[in-house]
């Protein structure tokens, strides 16, 4: 198994010690050839305003689509949550996202970096205790469309949620210590 890891910016080195960890081969994506040969894609945190900038000067935003259109599995944190999302609440007037899963994000919706916290997440059908959830300018979810599977919710919001092969948190999993989530997604999404 080959997971592609979009590394033009954010936390992509992070996602990809928690591959080395799980014993996945991880490609950074940095150009169209790049996305060659993988099974899967994690679009991970970072700006997203900056992030749909260098999609479009990489040349990565039109072969992505056309792998989100086949069916990638994909996992997209915080701003890779955004990215994917099909309404994006006060972005920029040039951003734009892939509309892979149906719902309506709010950019830094739980405040400032000053605002970042962690908070223990019960995670749908994920043994072993409360999920870390660590929130770093996170997008808030605001709408969820009736395809999409709320998998755990912080104050009422959901921060993890699926529709199909396409899962999205509000928060870094990959800044948490532990590599449950990741092994989840790729369990269910590769077989």
């Amino acid at each position: 198994m080959k997971v592609g890891i979009l590394a033009l910016q954010g936390a992509f080195r992070e996602h990809r010690e928690v591959l080395d960890a799980l014993g996945v081969e991880a490609i950074e994506v940095r150009t169209p050839e790049d996305l060659g040969a993988i099974d899967a894609l994690i679009l991970p945190g970072g700006e997203s305003t900056t992030m749909s900038k260098l999609l479009d000067s990489s040349e990565l935003r039109a072969p992505i689509a056309d792998l989100l259109a086949d069916g990638i599995p994909v996992f997209g944190t915080c701003a890779g949550m955004i990215l994917l999302a099909t309404e994006v609440l006060d972005g920029r007037r040039d951003q734009r996202s892939f509309g892979a899963i149906d719902i309506a994000v709010r950019r830094n919706g739980y405040g400032r970096q000053r605002d970042s916290f962690e908070a223990p997440l019960d995670v749908a059908d994920l043994a072993g205790g409360p999920f870390p959830g660590v929130f770093i300018r996170a997008p808030l979810v605001e709408s969820v469309g009736p395809g999409t599977v709320v998998m755990a919710s912080h104050a009422g919001a959901p921060v993890l949620a699926r529709s199909g092969l396409v899962w999205v948190s509000s928060f870094h999993p990959e800044l948490s210590g532990d590599l449950r989530l990741h092994q989840r997604f790729l369990e269910e999404v590769i077989s």
